[in-house]
């Protein structure tokens, strides 16, 4: 096979968001922000994707640095680390899983059950490109708790809490149609219905809990969901 059939060209090009960001915690270690939906969290190769949190927040803390990131289309609560040794030592956290994520979103139809979880692996696929896939026998274990908050009739929608234990990218995306219940806006992983049901991905990063990178002291930041 060539070189040239394993290049995945990606020529998307984010539309322009005129929201702003909002400040929800300034620490002399790190930030708590609220990214609108819509603004990449990093900056893209082409340079029609300059625009991002990233970009954005060093025009003000020029030492900013990305601890994790949200999707496009999701908005909500984000952890910016504000120097080398905190960046360090807060993306440990994230990797040792105690880092603790809350998720507001909503589904099309009914999610059967009031709780419970998706256990199933995820695994990319350069022929999906920019999308992922379930894979059981390939994929990255990925696992996400749910609540179901409240269910709407006509037209059949649940609202519903997700409890990430893991952070594959895509993760509550990829679940939410796993389950047969595809998130309102998604582009990726819905249907026409239920991609057209909303003007934006149904997805908010509420709650963020971690622990600060020198004090040890236990962090809760909120960002309540616009919907």
């Amino acid at each position: 096979m060539s070189l040239m059939a394993n290049t995945i060209i990606d020529n998307f090009v984010a539309p322009e968001c005129l929201q702003q960001i909002d400040i929800l915690l300034v620490d002399e270690h790190f930030l708590l922000i609220n990214k609108p939906s819509g603004l990449l969290s990093l900056s893209g190769k082409n340079p029609l994707n300059k625009d991002s949190v990233h970009f954005r927040l060093t025009q003000q803390y020029p030492s900013a640095r990305m601890v994790h990131r949200l999707d496009l289309g999701t908005s909500g609560i984000m952890l910016i680390a504000l120097n080398k040794l905190a960046n360090t030592q807060l993306a440990k956290q994230f990797e040792m899983g105690t880092v603790q994520k809350t998720y507001i979103s909503v589904l099309d139809g009914h999610v059967k059950e009031d709780f419970g979880q998706i256990d199933i692996p995820i695994a990319k696929d350069p022929l999906l490109f920019p999308r992922l896939k379930t894979c059981v026998e390939h994929g990255k274990p990925a696992l996400t708790e749910y609540q179901v908050l409240d269910r709407q009739i006509n037209p059949d929608l649940t609202r519903i809490q997700y409890y990430p234990k893991t952070g594959r990218t895509h993760q509550l995306r990829i679940h939410s149609q796993y389950m047969g219940h595809p998130i309102l806006g998604c582009d990726l992983y819905g249907n026409d219905d239920s991609f057209q049901a909303a003007n934006r991905l149904m997805l908010h990063a509420e709650k963020l809990q971690f622990d600060h990178p020198f004090s040890g002291e236990r962090i809760l930041g909120e960002c309540p969901s616009p919907f």
